[in-house]
């Protein structure tokens, strides 16, 4: 696939940053799709803005996230998702009295889903569709960490 870097790279989220915002895509090499750590502390806010084509997806990693969307606002909660559209205004606040963090998640392709293939052993070098395949045994307790 052109523009996608091979091989794997990896980061960590740093909810103690005093950055509001951290480009993960470019830590990370991503480019088919933006993803980034937000911090608020209490009392701070984004701009209020919007995206022509790529639709956003917000998860609260920790705290309370007001999000203001076309002026209609929202209180989520830990582990809470949504999605807003593209061509709509928001605005993310901090109402306090703890930080909030969050990922973004944005993305203007069309998905492309369904393109996976699963492999029932490393040995294996055709795959199938991953439907297709039963999931593996559960580890044996050995094979868990203590």
């Amino acid at each position: 696939m052109p523009g996608v870097e091979d091989g794997t790279t990896r980061t960590r989220l740093d909810p103690e940053t005093a950055e509001r915002f951290v480009p993960l895509r470019r830590q990370l090499g991503v480019s088919s799709f933006g993803i980034n750590q937000i911090v608020l502390q209490p009392g701070q806010r984004g701009r209020i803005h919007r995206h022509g084509r790529q639709e956003e997806v917000y998860l609260v990693l920790e705290g309370r996230l007001d999000l203001i969307v076309e002026g209609d606002e929202a209180l989520l909660s830990e582990g809470e998702l949504i999605r807003v559209a593209p061509g709509l205004r928001r605005q993310l606040v901090n109402r306090g009295p703890e930080r909030v963090v969050l990922i973004a998640l944005g993305g203007a392709a069309p998905h492309e889903g369904r393109d996976g293939e699963a492999f029932a052993a490393w040995e294996d070098t055709t795959g199938v569709s991953p439907q297709e395949l039963p999931l593996p045994a559960d580890l044996d307790a050995g094979e868990l960490r203590s």
